[in-house]
């Protein structure tokens, strides 16, 4: 299932480019592990762990429109967490 695989991809390359934004905006600021950079990457991780053991959940009746739902999940916890990173600058 290529399908599977991809999404994974996106949710590593997503939540993985929004944490180096925050290690980024920091470095910019002067501002090295600031308690909202941490909040920023902590909320990463915690989304990647969700929506990785979401999509490698076996009991769902519907497969496709499980992992459908999982992608528009990644979307908007993404933008989320792109707006809680556009705060820190």
């Amino acid at each position: 299932m290529a399908s599977v695989r991809d999404l994974k991809k996106d949710i590593n390359y997503v939540l993985g480019d929004i944490i180096e934004a925050v290690y980024i905006v920091e470095a910019a600021n002067g501002k090295q592990d600031s308690k909202d950079g941490v909040k920023v990457i902590d909320g990463a991780i915690a989304t990647f762990d969700d929506l990785i053991a979401k999509v490698n959940q076996k009991d769902v009746e519907n497969r496709k429109a499980h992992l459908t739902a999982v992608r528009s999940e990644l979307e908007t916890k993404a933008k989320g967490l792109v707006d809680d990173l556009n705060k820190l600058s």
